[in-house]
């Protein structure tokens, strides 16, 4: 039965190590810090989205990395694309803020509307790739940042959370650099730091198991909290929401992942550059 609600649901989710696309309610969220690129469409009406002292008001939004806000929508539920920054070059990044945010954001909005609108009607199996993701959001594939090797080893080992907590001692190890080295040349690379990076990444992986009936204590451990208060304060910093909350609304999400596991695009895609 629950698998009859989720594919008939209106609310779904595709993701990937890169990509996000969440179509689905939004809650009551506190203030919220995103670690990607992040876009807002409303569904019906305006949202509110609010940086700071500003405000902006209308169907889309475009938050940089890291900035923390608020939002606000006429409709119970959302639309919301997070892209990984250290995936896009800085400019096709700014590109791209620039399309949506003038004269032809709307007919963006429309386009990534009409694309969930086919999504839902016509579900779709698992596996997808990022040019595929980003062809269907925005009738093209964005170009694919360039990282030092180094760095982009220790990106992909982060985003594995199948052993081991990784720390930048190891990345630093795997790859023959001082920690000192690697922490510099990984934020030069990126624009975070390693913790901040990490703390990120952690709590995107939650997102794959919100729609799951699962011990969230056990989650926590099992994705790499110390305990439950580091877990519960991480997840509301990111998210504007309890963990137990973001459970609660998920229920009846589908969830289509993509076709790669861990980084292994991100990886074969830093190779072709």
């Amino acid at each position: 039965m629950d698998d009859i609600v989720r594919r008939d649901s209106k609310h779904l989710m595709l993701i990937s190590p890169e990509r996000v696309f969440y179509a689905g309610l939004l809650g009551r969220p506190r203030q919220r810090t995103s670690g990607g690129f992040a876009i807002y469409v409303s569904m019906q009406g305006v949202l509110h989205v609010s940086q700071g002292d500003h405000t902006s008001v209308g169907e889309l939004a475009v938050v940089e990395p890291y900035v923390p806000h608020s939002l606000r929508s006429e409709h119970l539920s959302v639309i919301s694309l997070v892209l990984e920054p250290e995936t896009i070059p800085a400019n096709a990044l700014q590109a791209l803020s620039a399309r949506l945010s003038g004269p032809s954001g709307a007919a963006l909005a429309a386009r990534i509307r009409g694309a969930y609108e086919a999504l839902r009607i016509t579900g779709r199996r698992d596996g997808f790739t990022t040019s595929e993701f980003d062809t269907i959001f925005f009738g093209q594939e964005l170009a694919t940042r360039s990282i030092d090797p180094r760095i982009a080893r220790a990106i992909v080992r982060l985003s594995d959370f199948s052993g081991a907590a990784v720390t930048a001692a190891d990345c630093a190890a795997s790859v023959h650099l001082s920690q000192s080295r690697f922490l510099h040349l990984f934020k030069d690379q990126t624009g975070i730091s390693f913790r901040a990076f990490r703390a990120w990444k952690r709590a995107r992986h939650l997102l794959h198991f919100v729609n799951e009936d699962i011990n969230l204590a056990h989650l926590a451990q099992d994705i790499g909290y110390p305990d439950s208060t580091h877990f519960s304060h991480s997840i509301r910093r990111f998210y504007g929401l309890q963990p137990r909350a973001i459970f609660s609304g998920s229920r009846d999400l589908a969830i289509y992942r993509s076709n790669c596991t861990g980084f292994n695009e991100f990886e074969l895609r830093q190779r072709r550059q």
